[in-house]
């Protein structure tokens, strides 16, 4: 069947990246291991996708490190980009200095955009101090020889007065893509042509679409990206990932070759990929999409569970769910200290959290829930 007879044509077909070691990584309770990540890695490249985004820095000694190295070792650091955060300028410095330390060569800033989270991560909302640590981080990393994507953190609910201004000055500052980050799931395919369509008109822009499916519609939202000009679409295996999951790469890439007659993907790998994903997220044999599953509403930093309208465009209540936590090793006095409120259980949590550090260490770092934890802090009354 032609293409225009079924689908229609794209303005271009669309780079493909790969999210899983980042963003699906860093998904409450899931932790892959390097094992893990090599085969990831080589498995994506060889189904055809061209970049593979692996882990975050923020400072020296990233948790990340043996992830980032592993992504390098199977497919080289070409072929590999690692999540910088971005919160200042001395803070930034010394991110890149971890970057280059471990190889890295592509960098993707994450930056908050809506005035909603710069106000809880950057502790302002002011766009023009938005736009001034933008061009700094970006500037420091060009002069270290960086490819540099800068991302819109809750992008797709940053309205476009505050979006464009904000993109056109990383572009002017060097950047070499813009990500849109859809955060949180909040437009139609036919919202998000619109959104883009204003992004991909700034001058020398190259654009990439990073959606999330809480709302089931992260391919049908990626694709309409494409149509209004994007370059590139960031997916993740299986959908695996933070609120309600990612685009799923499986989905996207049959969806390109259905619908838009794309033939340049080997997918006979998607299968291998899921299970090896899996498995390494701990997640059984599947992964669901959406609000109501265990996992839509479960977070592992103590933000999100403080702050969580910020993540959420409808709560988990709406849909009869819970709000939980889910950790492993990333275990923290303010994850502690929110799962023992109201629970009638008192501890020193400066004394308590170290202890359940170390009882996660020796038994292999078990997910823990606030239920968990709560039986947790009575073993260490006890002890």
């Amino acid at each position: 069947m032609a293409v225009a007879e079924h689908g229609g044509s794209l303005p271009r077909l669309p780079h493909l990246s790969d999210a899983t070691l980042r963003d699906s990584a860093h998904m409450a309770g899931v932790e892959f291991g390097p094992k893990d990540a090599a085969v990831i890695a080589d498995l994506l490249v060889k189904t055809g996708i061209e970049l593979v985004e692996v882990g975050m820095v923020s400072g020296p000694g990233s948790k990340d490190a043996d992830l980032v190295l592993a992504t390098h070792e199977a497919v080289g650091p070409e072929r590999s980009m690692t999540l910088v955060v971005v919160r200042d300028r001395q803070q930034v410095a010394k991110a890149l200095d971890e970057a280059e330390r471990l190889g890295v060569r592509h960098i993707m800033y994450s930056i908050p955009t809506s005035e909603q989270h710069a106000k809880l991560k950057l502790g302002s909302p002011s766009a023009k101090f938005l736009q001034t640590l933008a061009r700094s981080a970006i500037t420091q990393a060009k002069e270290r020889g960086f490819h540099v994507t800068f991302s819109g953190e809750d992008g797709a609910r940053t309205p476009r007065e505050r979006l464009v201004p904000y993109v056109t000055a990383g572009f002017e500052a060097g950047a070499d893509r813009f990500r849109l980050a859809e955060t949180v799931a909040y437009l139609s395919p036919w919202q998000m042509e619109e959104v883009i369509a204003d992004l991909t008109a700034i001058d020398g822009s190259e654009i990439e679409i990073h959606s999330h499916n809480m709302l089931g519609m992260a391919v049908a939202n990626s694709l309409a990206a494409v149509r209004a000009g994007a370059q590139w679409i960031s997916a993740t295996v299986g959908g695996i990932g933070e609120r309600g999951g990612n685009a799923p790469l499986a989905e996207l890439l049959t969806s390109l070759r259905v619908i838009h007659g794309d033939t340049r993907f080997d997918l006979s790998h998607l299968t291998e990929l899921s299970r090896v994903a899996l498995k390494g997220a701990g997640l059984g044999d599947s992964f669901q999409s959406g609000p109501t599953t265990p996992h839509a509403f479960a977070y592992e930093l103590p933000g999100q569970l403080t702050h969580p309208e910020a993540y959420e465009t409808l709560p988990a209540e709406l849909v009869g769910n819970a709000r939980e936590l889910r950790v492993r090793t990333r275990l923290t006095p303010a994850l502690v200290k929110w799962a023992l409120a109201e629970s009638g259980v008192s501890v020193d949590i400066d004394a308590f959290t170290p202890w359940l550090i170390e009882r996660q260490e020796r038994d292999g770092g078990p997910l823990l829930d606030r239920d968990t934890i709560r039986k947790a802090a009575i073993d260490f009354q006890a002890a």
